[in-house]
């Protein structure tokens, strides 16, 4: 077996886990030694394929870590720019998230699922504090999140 095969075949484990962007696969292929000019053929082979294609991806893991609660805003720009997407794309994915996505809903099923008893009205401050700081954490701004537990007294 050639390197090319031999760096399609890794690509392919590699992918069959999970959707990786261009640049994680070929840093990935870069640490198994694979030279630059092999990546690009697999690259290109596997976009061709359409087994590699960074906008579904981004997309896809994007989707995910909002309904998982991981993040929104510019907690999802870092990570995804963070795994090696482009800017074109992490525009286009955060304005697909953020349209298709309500906020202040959001922000109410993740205090509905991992603080099911806070309630703001009756909270210490060191609960409040602790609660918007894991949210501002998650991307969410302070402006919102004040007005969503003002708005629930």
């Amino acid at each position: 077996m050639d390197r090319a095969q031999q760096a399609f075949a890794a690509a392919l484990r590699i992918l069959s886990r999970r959707d990786h962007s261009e640049a994680e696969l070929r840093r990935k292929l870069g640490d198994r030694e694979f030279d630059g000019v092999v990546q690009d053929g697999v690259v290109a082979r596997l976009k061709g394929l359409g087994y590699l294609d960074d906008r579904r991806s981004a997309r896809l893991w994007a989707e995910s870590a909002v309904r998982n609660g991981r993040g929104f805003g510019p907690k999802l720009r870092m990570e995804l720019t963070r795994r090696g997407f482009s800017p074109e794309v992490v525009a286009e994915v955060l304005a697909e998230i953020v349209a298709s996505n309500d906020e202040r809903e959001l922000v109410r099923d993740i205090l509905a699922r991992k603080f099911p008893a806070f309630d703001p009205v009756t909270a210490s401050d060191r609960d409040r504090h602790r609660v918007l700081g894991y949210l501002q954490r998650r991307g969410f701004s302070a402006g919102l999140l004040f007005r969503i537990l003002r708005d629930d007294e």
